[in-house]
């Protein structure tokens, strides 16, 4: 399980074990927090997150659902490439969770996202 943004993620599947939580937390941005189902693939060395809705959501396009991932992977990714998904747990079902196995929330991990610092990719100009 991995909290991120105050959400919390667990893994459905992790093709060829290439899942870095580390590089998956540099990669993540908040536009994805609206997503229930996050995919991320490998190509040439570069990680790509796309974020896609549960089947029940009527108002997404129906090349964001999750029901959909199976053909992105086949006609937008290298054949073959490592790839993860990631569920978003929502908050109820977290809480049931915390309260039926009796565990205390400061115990889970800390959230990751607030160590990330931004370095600049252009150089500074200024001397």
């Amino acid at each position: 399980m991995i909290k991120l943004n105050g959400q919390y993620f667990e893994v459905l599947e992790d093709y060829r074990e290439c899942f870095d939580e580390e590089t998956f937390v540099n990669r993540y941005s908040d536009i994805l927090d609206k997503y229930d189902f996050i995919v991320g693939d490998f190509g040439y060395d570069q990680l790509r997150l796309k974020g896609f809705y549960k089947d029940s959501n009527k108002k997404a396009e129906l090349s964001k659902r999750f029901s959909t991932i199976q053909d992105y992977l086949l006609e937008y990714c290298n054949f073959g490439c490592p790839y993860f998904i990631l569920r978003r747990i929502p908050e109820t079902e977290m809480k049931n969770y915390i309260e039926t196995n009796d565990i205390n929330e400061t115990d889970l991990e800390e959230d990751k996202l607030h160590d990330v610092k931004i370095k600049p990719s252009i150089q500074d100009t200024e001397k």
